[in-house]
């Protein structure tokens, strides 16, 4: 038997493997696009599966699609939704920069599925029915977003939050020094510094949270340029309404079809929200290298769970392997954003022409700050311990305690006490003792670490 078929398209005939569910136009861009080897990602080719199963019910709904192909059409689009036919998407993300390639790779893999001796079933007449690439690919990226934002990324910064809170909880009355400039600084209770990494994800929820609802905002039913030409009027609404019931997720029409298809404004949003969230995450991983730093050289504050050994020849050499890898995830976040960035302003008229890339360095910015957040969580968070002596010793001799002595001595006689103290690696209580004329108790009521911790004056 042949290893290959002829396919034919608007352009003529050309080979296509014999078990490919696809057909011409997709064998057309694989020939094409041999540059990154890179595949769409599966939540991207989810959606497409979704989304055209929506458009199937929807135009059979309308009378527009026979039931019979109506069904046949919705049973192989969520097939490929639910992974089945993967192996089927074989296209670069480097492509036509519509996306007009793997929307047709889609409908001609479904199509394929759909038809049999008693039902032939078209990929643009049934499958694209009321479609264009130009409304169908800005769609899936927003609904592929939108899916993993609320399925992975947002369980993962709340699985996050909760272990960064019972940590604090646990923690919230273990003193240790402050810094500012990585210079000592004030005390300040591990809950306190905890519980600032707490309300940075509790911040990134928010902003998700704001920036779905533009997601949320589909433009299907904007056809080619946005008027919807081809489409039923009530076909955008209507499919909105389908993948709200398919996905559990609060999609709805946009109000305009226009920007949802000549920009990627919604995209970049989201895109600058898990860019905050990687520079947030970034200042976390750190927090935590600084604070592990040692074991005898560094702050050695705390010590990390120990994952792996850390060098092919130091033996007994511990690294902070887990803040490090999530800090290169924020670097590789970063790098997309900005590649989302350059994508966003790409849009010529009525139509963006860096879909893919977008869609690909999106979706990876999502997964990869999910894992990233739940791995910070589980390896690092977690299991922490704290060197007590270390930060009781540091504190101790901490000259910076002094400006709590500020309102009785003033700032400049402070300042000669924590000079002397420094100098003389002394404490401050030794030193104030001898030359400020306050007594022992005042002293260990002014210099109280963890009453220093609670700030303020007065009532």
């Amino acid at each position: 038997m042949s290893k290959f078929r002829i396919e034919h398209d608007s352009m003529g005939e050309l080979q296509v493997p014999a078990d490919a569910l696809w057909g011409a136009q997709t064998q057309r861009a694989a020939d094409n696009f041999h540059i990154s080897g890179l595949r769409m990602p599966r939540p991207f080719i989810r959606a497409l599966g979704l989304i055209k199963a929506a458009c199937a019910e929807v135009n059979g709904e309308l009378g527009h699609l026979p039931k019979g192909h109506a069904t046949a059409i919705a049973k192989a689009a969520l097939a490929v939704a639910e992974g089945e036919h993967d192996s089927q998407f074989p296209l670069d993300v480097f492509q036509t920069g519509s996306g007009t390639s793997s929307n047709m790779n889609a409908n001609e893999v479904i199509a394929h599925l759909a038809s049999n001796a008693r039902l032939k079933v078209h990929p643009n007449d049934h499958v694209n029915m009321g479609q264009s690439s130009n409304d169908v690919i800005p769609t899936a990226i927003q609904v592929s977003a939108a899916l993993a934002v609320s399925k992975e990324l947002v369980p993962a910064l709340k699985h996050l939050r909760k272990t960064i809170d019972a940590r604090a909880r646990q923690l919230k009355n273990v003193v240790k020094t402050g810094r500012t400039h990585l210079m000592d600084a004030m005390p300040v209770t591990f809950g306190q510094e905890l519980g600032a990494w707490s309300a940075q994800v509790s911040s990134t929820l928010e902003r998700l949270d704001d920036a779905l609802k533009r997601v949320c905002r589909l433009p299907q039913g904007g056809t080619a340029v946005g008027t919807g030409i081809n489409a039923d009027r009530r076909f955008g609404p209507k499919v909105a309404q389908r993948l709200k019931k398919h996905s559990g997720v609060k999609f709805e029409s946009a109000d305009n079809y226009f920007e949802g298809i000549a920009s990627q404004d919604a995209a970049v949003e989201l895109s600058s929200v898990l860019n905050t969230w990687a520079v947030s995450l970034m200042k976390i991983t750190s927090d935590l290298r600084w604070m592990n730093s040692g074991p005898l050289a560094g702050l050695g504050e705390i010590e990390l769970p120990a994952l792996q050994p850390g060098s092919s020849i130091m033996p007994g050499k511990v690294n902070p392997v887990m803040p490090e890898a999530v800090a290169m995830v924020c670097a590789q976040v970063m790098g997309n954003h900005v590649a989302i960035t350059v994508g966003g302003q790409s849009g010529n008229f009525q139509l963006n022409v860096m879909l893919p890339m977008i869609a690909w360095n999106l979706l990876q910015s999502i997964q990869l700050l999910a894992n990233g957040s739940r791995a910070l969580a589980d390896s690092a968070i977690k299991g922490f311990k704290v060197r007590h002596d270390n930060i009781a010793g540091a504190l101790e001799r901490n000259p910076i305690l002094v400006t709590a002595l500020n309102p009785v001595i003033g700032y400049e006689k402070g300042a000669a006490i924590a000079k002397q103290a420094y100098r003389e690696g002394r404490p401050i209580k030794e030193v104030a003792l001898e030359t400020t004329g306050l007594d022992e108790k005042e002293l260990d009521r002014l210099l109280d670490p963890l009453t220093l911790t609670r700030g303020g004056i007065g009532g």
